[in-house]
């Protein structure tokens, strides 16, 4: 195994300011709460207009992920773990950290330094980053039992669901129902009732506080009459 898994990395030159950009020095640690899905990015501000170094650091032994310094030259050299390098960028200018691609494995307390290049003083951020599994896209079938010759009902369901998830039937862009579950694993369905001859666009959406997913509804694929139901004759008005 590489005993130096880092990555240098030089990155673009900035304009030189005056010390103190860092704000108000504080040693009290100030944790935001971060939660996201699966396979997006995610950036983690640093809330500075630029830096003079900084440490990324993970994990509850602060394991160092990437680290900068600003060079005489205005430039910023960054060192950033081989294993993640692929992963991880650093903003040139604020050093804010943008994980790219996130899974679960990166699940965790990220950790900011701000060393202050005049006093040399650190400033602290935390950020406690939770990596959820994406939604599962609900499936929408049609409930026989609840079916008849006038109308066609039909079920969205979804299951194991975290996070306080919610189901929504839209009709159009219009919210026409909805129902939510608390818990760990959820599963449960929402009914949809509509005509055979509807033309209108559905669609049944799953939510949560991170993420959704949308399946349309295809009425001339589910809502088929049963062999033997027929459907009512319309009564015609005498001329």
């Amino acid at each position: 195994m590489d005993p130096h898994p880092f990555h240098m990395q030089l990155v673009k030159p900035v304009p030189t300011q005056e010390p103190g950009v860092f704000g108000a020095e504080t040693d009290e640690m100030k944790t935001e709460e971060v939660k996201t899905a699966v396979g997006q990015s995610v950036t983690l501000h640093s809330g500075v207009e630029e830096y003079h170094q900084i440490s990324w650091m993970l994990g509850p032994q602060d394991r160092n992920i990437a680290k900068c310094r600003g060079n005489t030259d205005g430039t910023r050299s960054c060192e950033i773990d081989e294993r993640l390098r692929d992963r991880l960028k650093i903003d040139s200018q604020t050093g804010s950290l943008t994980i790219i691609n996130i899974s679960t494995e990166l699940t965790g307390l990220y950790k900011l330094q701000i060393i202050d290049s005049s006093s040399k003083k650190s400033s602290y951020k935390q950020f406690n980053v939770t990596v959820s599994a994406p939604l599962p896209i609900p499936t929408i079938v049609k409930d026989c039992e609840q079916s008849s010759s006038s109308k066609c009902v039909l079920l969205c369901s979804v299951t194991n669901v975290r996070n306080q998830p919610s189901l929504c039937w839209y009709k159009g862009e219009s919210l026409i129902s909805s129902t939510s579950v608390s818990g760990l694993n959820n599963s449960f369905s929402l009914p949809l009732e509509v005509n055979y001859q509807d033309i209108n666009i559905y669609s049944c959406v799953l939510n949560n506080s991170i993420s959704n997913q949308t399946k349309h509804l295809n009425i001339a694929e589910l809502c088929q009459l049963s062999p033997g139901m027929q459907q009512p004759q319309q009564q015609k008005l005498p001329v």
